[in-house]
């Protein structure tokens, strides 16, 4: 009870599997819904389409954020992480930067926007090498 109750949403972007990872101070509907508009109001459309979300409380508002976003929010059947099989790689990623038991409540959105761009970096097979950064200046280019 002494521990505020706090998360990580980790978000993945399918074409050039850019990672933002979004600070959650609580994990209720409308703390979640809250702090996903906020984090991605300002991204492209072309590659905000839909977001698919393992099934949990957290995402109770998931119809007021398709509306505030104008996205498709899309949840996994139960028990299959296959399903979100770029979100599960990511988080293990995200394990060479916060360890499982880590106290997320002690990290910055700052903090957490750093070890994304040290993701966002790093040469991805996926990608045929490039990173997700230079998989996205591409596909701008394009």
């Amino acid at each position: 009870m002494g521990r505020r109750p706090s998360a990580v949403a980790t978000l993945v972007e399918r074409t050039t599997r850019i990672v933002r990872l979004v600070k959650l101070d609580g994990i209720k509907g409308p703390d979640v819904r809250a702090a996903l508009v906020q984090n991605l109001r300002g991204m492209p459309k072309s590659l905000l389409r839909s977001i698919t979300w393992d099934r949990g409380r957290e995402m109770s508002e998931h119809e007021q954020l398709a509306h505030d976003l104008g996205i498709h929010v899309y949840f996994c059947d139960p028990r299959s992480p296959w399903q979100r099989g770029s979100n599960e790689n990511t988080n293990r990623l995200l394990r060479q930067y916060l360890a499982k038991n880590a106290d997320l409540y002690r990290f910055t959105q700052d903090e957490l926007d750093q070890i994304a761009n040290k993701i966002n970096t790093r040469p991805r097979q996926v990608l045929d090498w490039l990173s997700s950064r230079e998989r996205l200046r591409a596909c701008r280019l394009a």
